[in-house]
């Protein structure tokens, strides 16, 4: 086991990540930049070290003083959590080769999977179902006309190495494909330095349902079951819950299993999430593997019991993964918000800024994860998400019950939330009834009304 770990990130992710090495008696080391000085999670690591200014290609995103920083402190291994570097291959060969452990899969694998059109070669060979799309990438306009002709309008175009909906086009017809395969190469180029795209036949409505994997280097794979991710806005998770409302459990075993096929036939370790899109008939079709932590894990672990932290660092210090498929049950109901420092009633415009009042709600089957307290300062050059809001309780009625009076009692001044937004969602009857997909935002509730 390793003694010492540097934590590659920094808010709540990068606490939480500190915490699960203090509690298997490993030392935590702190990266921050400049514009995270003096925030809370620091205090509780056992070093930090500044990495470079406030501007994440200076610091977070900067290779070389990250490994530099593990050197300097003697950490064995180095977590990326998840964002900034966490599905980036060459970082994770070059920490292996500066004799640092990359707590994450293997670098081919990642590789294998990070890559959209790649990782559907992947599924086809492992039979798993995948969206019906363009026999590899796209290049030109007259290729993407000629593939919408054939499977039918609407269409996706979708950047190969892309994520968080950049690089993503709906055309519904063939002026907006054309519009759309340039928006969509440019704006991958400038995200990805990869501008490759390839098409997909677009699914109406759909719901995005994934599996969380685990697997050990010595070809044990298992799956914790799946998390629904369907509350979506740009492309965007709001909340996430387990057991997926509304799925027939006999197609919940079908797409774990094909996740776990997936995951064996990519050579894959470490965790992992397999994603899906379940069409109004409860088909499923693979879209794409997040080859790292994910930001609603602790979804997972409410409903299962396992930490997937600490199961992470000890699958990366070689040990057996220490459970069998028979040891994971889905156990009672689990839901996660995210709290997103930004203004709703502005088009979400980012509200960043000092945290005056923090007042966090509790009791039985509640949990917080957040790196902010009264006086933190919300920097503007990061991700807006200032906490994830969890419950746990035997039944989605009494879990939805109890997310309702938790939002109704945290307290947050100085900075406008997504918790106004977040009681609308929790009251809506299409949610409660489970019957929404991942357009429902921006069609019932961000749509102009009259």
């Amino acid at each position: 086991m390793f003694s010492k770990i540097l934590v590659a990130n920094r808010g709540e992710i990068a606490l939480r990540i500190i915490r699960a090495c203090h509690d298997l008696g490993i030392e935590a080391v702190a990266v921050y930049s400049e514009a995270d000085r003096g925030a809370p999670w620091l205090d509780v690591a056992d070093q930090s070290i500044c990495i470079g200014p406030a501007v994440s290609s200076e610091s977070y995103l900067k290779i070389p003083r990250i490994i530099a920083a593990a050197e300097v402190t003697g950490a064995q291994a180095i977590h990326p959590g998840y964002g900034f570097l966490s599905e980036n291959s060459k970082f994770a060969e070059q920490c292996r080769a500066s004799g640092i452990e990359f707590i994450g899969p293997p670098v081919e694998a990642m590789e294998r999977l990070g890559n959209k059109d790649k990782s559907k070669t992947v599924a086809k060979a492992a039979k798993v179902p995948t969206v019906p799309g363009s026999d590899g990438l796209v290049h030109s306009e007259e290729e993407a006309k000629k593939f919408a002709r054939a499977v039918g309008y609407p269409v996706l175009i979708k950047a190969s190495a892309g994520g968080g909906g950049r690089g993503m086009r709906v055309a519904r017809d063939e002026a907006s494909l054309v519009a759309g395969f340039a928006q969509a190469r440019a704006e991958a180029e400038a995200a990805f330095k990869d501008g490759s795209v390839f098409l997909e036949k677009y699914l109406d409505r759909p719901r995005h349902v994934e599996v969380q994997l685990l697997g050990d280097q010595y070809g044990h794979v298992i799956h914790l079951f799946e998390r629904d991710c369907s509350l979506q806005r740009r492309h965007q998770k709001l909340v996430e819950e387990s057991p997926s409302p509304r799925l027939p459990d006999a197609v919940r075993q079908e797409m774990c299993a094909a996740a776990v096929r997936l995951a064996q036939e990519a050579g894959y370790y470490n965790a992992g999430t397999c994603e899906f899109l379940v069409d109004q008939h409860n088909r499923f079709y693979f879209i794409e593997v997040n080859a790292r932590i994910q930001v609603e894990h602790p979804v997972t672990e409410l409903v299962t019991g396992v930490d997937l932290i600490r199961e992470q660092i000890r699958i990366a210090a070689g040990e057996k993964l220490r459970y069998q498929q028979k040891d994971i049950v889905q156990r009672g109901h689990a839901i996660e918000v995210r709290i997103n420092a930004e203004d709703p009633a502005n088009d979400f415009r980012p509200s960043p800024g000092v945290v005056k009042t923090w007042r966090p709600p509790g009791g039985p089957g509640v949990r917080l994860d957040s790196h902010v307290c009264a006086g933190y300062r919300v920097p503007s050059n990061y991700d807006s998400m200032v906490a994830k809001l969890l419950v746990h309780q035997p039944t989605r009625d009494e879990a939805f019950a109890v997310m309702r009076r938790c939002l109704r009692e945290f307290r947050v001044e100085g900075i406008h939330t997504t918790i106004p937004l977040l009681q609308t969602i929790f009251r809506n009857e299409a949610f409660i009834a489970g019957t929404v997909d991942t357009t429902f935002i921006e069609r019932e509730l961000m749509s102009p009304k009259g």
